[in-house]
């Protein structure tokens, strides 16, 4: 099966709500509790599009939303400004067919085209495919902080990976990253 990675739009926001919720309800990957609804998630999606993240929708041939993708500011301190953090989630029924991995591939050529120079996933509770996914990327493993989430009356790891992006650490920036609101 064909997948287009494409820019996501204000339009594409009640579908990434529905995948969101599905999330939240029945996995650890995000410690939220109760799923934000479209209004909020459309202020989420203009902020972080505001800023001149990219967020990317993944769809099938048929135009069907297979799953999203978004990098953020990890902290927004000017310090962190060459510094983003991920986000990916795939729809139940798109699992396992590498939506996933497409979207992170993008994600990074995209990032790194912006000028930034490292990416971090922090991922919650036991999620082995996330973990996965990360490090057939390239991501490395920086540390594990134990029982920082409780959701479904557990108490939850969440791990921190990281990846270069283009130059990395190796030089010093000569152009601030294409992004807004440092």
């Amino acid at each position: 099966m064909k997948i287009n990675i494409r820019d996501a739009a204000a339009t594409d926001v009640a579908t990434i709500t529905a995948i969101y919720r599905e999330s939240v309800l029945n996995g650890v990957g995000t410690y939220e509790l109760d799923p934000p609804d479209e209004a909020e998630m459309a202020k989420r999606f203009a902020s972080i599009t505001g800023q001149n993240f990219p967020y990317l929708i993944a769809e099938n041939d048929q135009g069907v939303v297979m799953g999203y993708a978004y990098a953020s500011p990890f902290r927004t301190r000017p310090a962190y400004r060459y510094l983003a953090e991920d986000s990916i989630y795939v729809a139940p029924d798109a699992r396992g067919m590498n939506v996933g991995g497409q979207l992170l591939d993008a994600l990074l050529s995209r990032s790194a085209a912006l000028g930034l120079r490292q990416m971090v996933a922090v991922i919650g509770g036991p999620n082995p495919a996330s973990v996965a996914l990360h490090e057939k990327a390239g991501f490395k493993h920086c540390g594990r902080m134990p029982a920082t989430g409780l959701k479904f009356g557990q108490w939850l790891d969440t791990v921190i990976m990281q990846i270069e992006l283009g130059e990395g650490a190796s030089t010093i920036p000569s152009a601030e990253p294409d992004l807004k609101g440092y």
